[in-house]
This record gives C-alpha cells, sequence and structure tokens, in this order.
C-alpha cells in the first residue's frame, strides 16, 4: 500500500511540475514576465515564479517535501499558503489567463493584512 502511494504522489509531483511549465508559457504569451525552472530531467521539483507589475510577484515551490505559494508586493509578504490552498490559489492564476485579465487588474484574493 505504501509503495502505491509514494509512487501515485511521485506521479502528481511530475504532472504539477508539468502544468506549471505550461502556465509559465502561457502566461509569457500574454505579456506576464514567468518562469518554471526545474531541477534533473525527473521533473520532481519546480520553482515558478510570475510577475504581476507593480512590484507584485507571485512565487510557487513544489518537491518531494511540499508545496507553497508566497505572494509578495514590495517585497513584502502578502500571502502564504501550502499544500491544497497553495494548488487552489494556482486557480486563481490561471483564471487570468482563462478570462484573459491584464496584469495591472490582477489583485490578490485575501492579503495577509486583511487575515489579520
Amino acid at each position: 500500500m505504501f509503495l502505491r502511494l509514494a509512487e501515485q504522489h511521485r506521479q502528481f509531483v511530475q504532472d504539477l511540475v508539468m502544468n506549471l511549465q505550461a502556465l509559465a508559457t502561457v502566461l509569457e504569451n500574454r505579456g506576464y514576465l514567468a518562469s518554471c525552472y526545474t531541477c534533473g530531467g525527473q521533473m520532481n521539483s519546480a520553482s515558478f515564479m510570475v510577475s504581476l507589475g507593480d512590484n507584485h510577484l507571485i512565487r510557487f515551490l513544489v518537491s518531494d517535501y511540499g508545496i507553497t505559494w508566497t505572494e509578495m508586493r514590495d517585497d513584502r509578504e502578502l500571502m502564504k499558503l501550502e499544500g491544497a490552498e497553495a494548488i487552489s490559489q494556482l486557480q486563481e492564476l490561471a483564471n487570468l489567463v482563462k478570462y484573459q485579465i491584464k496584469p495591472s487588474d490582477y489583485r490578490p484574493i485575501a492579503p495577509v493584512e486583511s487575515l489579520r
């Protein structure tokens, strides 16, 4: 059972990395500064970054050890999410592409300041 779960997890991470690479390419084609770097050919980790303009940066990290979403503006952390919440936030970013929202029109959904 545990070997099967480990293999499913590896496949999940690889699928997520491939989707991040595709999202970076599409975002670049839509005028965003975006990148996705992987370590090695096994696609078991990635660093995805996109600039939404006005010193607004999103960093998404995925590896066998965890998944994190960090959103920053003016070098200040607005939001940091992990696991399923981080992945859900990717959908919001994908909506930028899907609904053709301009980078300057994007606003974070729940900045850390509003959660305090």
